[in-house]
């Protein structure tokens, strides 16, 4: 009695032990293979699954605050320009009309993708979508033929225009290398500065660890002033540190009162 008992015992074990296993493998086979396409097909379905832009904030359902720069250009820097150069109407007054930001990539005739670095990080420096540039004819010393996409530039106004000043100024400036203020002989003689940056890692956009190749561009500020004297008032009130200044500009913005 005592094998009759045991016989059904093991048996019962292996066949315990047989749908384990065929368990097991039918776990195996149901999950999907690293590098398949069922595995990017379930990876995708799960960042779909969450959508952090869709995600409620603090801030959500209030009115846009405007650009802090803006702010104090209206409280402040519009009435010390008019009474520093007396002008009668309001627009008479100059302001700053457009930002650009220029990149020329002559590299990239030999290493097109180059161009696509230098527009990512023109993205993420000013915010906006960069427009790839083209030469307007060939040179056969350069290799450089017409049409060729050698450059992008990103034209800044508005809100954009006014973020990127404020943050130029208090954050980038102070961090070039060995920087003793800008120069002020870059007028065009229209109340328009140009300077030339060497390094675009004075942006805390750029990751250091990110980047491939260190390279420059130019900025270009166009303002609404016609002699040069008045854009160069109008930009050092705004807080653009000129060399020679005993004591860079703050630009201070009166904060409104809370609600009761």
């Amino acid at each position: 009695m005592a094998t009759k008992t045991k016989a059904p015992a093991k048996g019962g074990a292996k066949g315990g032990a047989g749908a384990k296993g065929g368990g097991a493998k039918g776990g195996k086979a149901g999950a999907a293979k690293p590098g398949s396409k069922a595995a990017k097909q379930q990876a995708s379905a799960g960042r779909a699954a969450v959508d952090f832009t869709k995600r409620d904030h603090a801030g959500a359902g209030l009115p846009v605050a405007a650009p802090r720069l803006k702010t104090y250009y209206e409280q402040v820097v519009r009435q010390q320009l008019t009474e520093k150069f007396g002008f009668s109407n309001v627009h008479e007054v100059p302001t700053l009309s457009k930002i650009v930001v220029n990149c020329g990539v002559g590299e990239a005739v030999k290493q097109p993708k180059l161009l696509d670095v230098v527009v990512e990080e023109l993205a993420l420096i000013t915010g906006q979508k960069p427009v790839r540039r083209k030469a307007k004819k060939s040179i056969a010393n350069f290799g450089l033929r017409e049409g060729q996409e050698i450059g992008a530039s990103v034209t800044l106004r508005g809100a954009r225009m006014w973020e990127f000043l404020d943050r130029f100024v208090t954050v980038a400036c102070p961090r070039i290398r060995d920087f003793r203020g800008l120069g002020t002989r870059a007028f065009d003689g229209r109340g328009n500065f140009t300077l030339g940056i060497k390094e675009q890692m004075i942006f805390p956009e750029i990751v250091y660890d990110m980047v491939e190749q260190i390279h420059g561009f130019d900025i270009t500020f166009v303002t609404t002033a016609q002699k040069d004297e008045i854009a160069l008032s109008l930009l050092h009130l705004l807080g653009m540190p000129f060399r020679g200044d005993d004591k860079p500009v703050t630009p201070k913005v009166a904060q409104p009162a809370a609600a009761a």
